[in-house]
């Protein structure tokens, strides 16, 4: 019996036979508009070709173009709790932010949450931790998603803001070196990794690498960065933070440092909390306003 092949059915084979390199990955929104503040999904490049990563895109009222903020989450070396990460929202920053005028993207890094994939950002066993390494992969994801959206017509193109929190904003101190024109400035929440080593408060695996890497990226830095911090932060506790930003500042007048008061049990995590988000009000505005930290005499002064 001869098998009539109608047009149908070549289109069915096709997509049955089609090898996935040829498959496209797909960026954009990908969900409706919702609440609040016009929340909508959308999948924004990563460094895997093959991944898209989840984000939530939230912004004002209108047609723009609005000022881009990206805010870059925290992470974990412990892969479990890497996959069963809720999506971040930071939903009291974001309301701040868009209520200033900003569009805020949140991405969703590869090996996190729903967006899987491998995870690019590994620093290594503690003793022999590469904070460098991570730190520009976790930069080259921020600076991805910040690129495609940058291209979108509600964007404007320049005066961009990048926040970071912990892991996230240390990957932000990488960025630093970035292109002012398209980067106005940095805020880095608690920023740094390997903190609480062993799940142990206090505690930070080679922490003098972490502090060789800081004085790395400060050496390039071209980027505004307001460093914040928690009173009662024991990931990276205000004394180390400002070690810390003293490596990266390098006595310039590109960095401004402030502990601000503590928030809740866990001041690390300030910034995911309306208190957290209240405390750091006047640093917040102070930042965005002015487009640029202002200096003190010493960058790590706080009179």
């Amino acid at each position: 019996m001869r098998l009539l092949i109608t047009p149908a059915l070549l289109c069915l084979l096709a997509v049955l036979t089609a090898s996935p390199l040829c498959a496209q990955t797909t960026f954009g929104p990908s969900g409706e508009e919702g609440e609040p503040f016009r929340r909508q999904q959308w999948r924004v490049p990563s460094p895997d070709t093959s991944i898209a990563a989840h984000a939530l895109l939230f912004r004002p009222v209108g047609a723009g173009p609005f000022r881009l903020a990206v805010i870059a989450h925290a992470s974990t070396q412990n892969g479990l709790r890497r996959a069963q990460m809720p999506r971040p929202e930071y939903r009291a920053l974001t309301a701040y932010l868009v209520a200033h005028g900003f569009a805020v993207l949140v991405p969703e890094r590869l090996g996190h949450g729903a967006t899987g994939g491998h995870y690019v950002e590994d620093q290594g066993g503690c003793d022999e931790a590469d904070y460098a390494r991570s730190a520009r992969a976790t930069a080259d994801e921020i600076r991805l998603a910040l690129d495609y959206l940058r291209k979108q017509e509600f964007i404007r193109k320049d005066a961009a803001t990048v926040i970071g929190h912990s892991a996230g904003g240390w990957g932000a101190l990488a960025l630093a070196s970035a292109e002012p024109k398209a980067v106005s400035v940095i805020i880095a929440f608690a920023p740094g990794r390997g903190g609480h080593a062993n799940d142990e408060p206090n505690r930070i695996c080679a922490p003098h690498t972490l502090l060789a890497a800081a004085a790395e990226f400060g050496k390039t830095a071209r980027i505004p960065v307001t460093w914040l911090v928690a009173a009662n932060d024991s990931y990276f506790a205000p004394a180390f933070s400002q070690r810390l930003a003293e490596a990266f500042g390098g006595g310039g007048d590109k960095l401004d440092f402030r502990i601000l008061p503590a928030v809740g049990s866990e001041g690390h995590w300030m910034i995911e909390t309306e208190a957290g988000v209240k405390a750091a009000t006047g640093e917040l505005a102070r930042t965005l306003n002015q487009g640029r930290p202002v200096a003190a005499k010493k960058p790590w002064d706080n009179r």
